[in-house]
């Protein structure tokens, strides 16, 4: 089994990484392969709804200038994701928004590449803002039909300066406590993969309320 994470801080050793290295150390310790993709010091535009994405079905962006293809690929191959971001005015960091944005369209606009998967949120904060921008991540995991890990209180740890997150009891717990869930249902996951086959996939309904 496999995790891909993204890092969506432009600080690439920054709290967010810190907590997801965290992460990493004990699924790797369950057995589960993990992998950090470094984005937010990246230069990356927005998506602009071209849906060129949905008319070729190729599997990527009509861009390929950036990381994103590459990375909905590996996404895709994966297990389970992990998405975290630092508060960038109580919402998620610019340059991650806008990779999460094309990648999760991407896949929902190639046959729901994402559906099934384990996933998870995770947020580094400094003070506040901390809550809202954790939904802002979860609105990709559930829109794409993921199974969400959770963990014993909100996924948020507190830090200013790379490590701080650390001298956060209560978030290292949250991480740790996350961790071990989400490798629980990684693990329930693969088990039931021969005996309970996914539900079928189902044509998206889109309604336009302007007539």
């Amino acid at each position: 089994m496999r995790v891909t994470a993204i890092n969506g801080s432009p600080h690439k050793e920054g709290n967010s990484y810190h907590a997801l290295a965290r992460i990493g150390e004990r699924l790797k310790d369950n057995g589960i392969d993990f992998e950090i993709l470094q984005v937010g010091d990246k230069v990356i535009r927005g998506c602009i709804a071209c849906g060129e994405c949905g008319k070729r079905r190729d599997g990527g962006c009509v861009f390929k200038d950036d990381l994103v293809n590459e990375s909905v690929r590996k996404m895709a191959d994966s297990d389970g994701i992990v998405l975290a971001s630092p508060v960038y005015y109580s919402g998620v960091a610019g340059t991650m928004k806008s990779f999460l944005d094309r990648c999760f369209y991407v896949a929902g606009a190639n046959g729901g590449l994402f559906r099934h998967k384990v996933g998870a949120a995770l947020v580094a904060v400094r003070r506040s803002g901390g809550s809202s921008t954790l939904d802002c991540l979860n609105h990709y995991l559930a829109y794409s039909e993921m199974i969400l890990a959770t963990s014993n209180y909100w996924n948020i740890v507190h830090g200013l300066r790379p490590g701080e997150m650390e001298q956060d009891a209560e978030g290292v717990q949250i991480v740790d406590v996350l961790a071990e869930n989400l490798s629980w249902i990684l693990k329930m996951r693969e088990a039931a993969k021969a005996s309970i086959p996914f539900p079928a996939a189902v044509k998206k309904v889109a309604m336009n309320f302007v007539r």
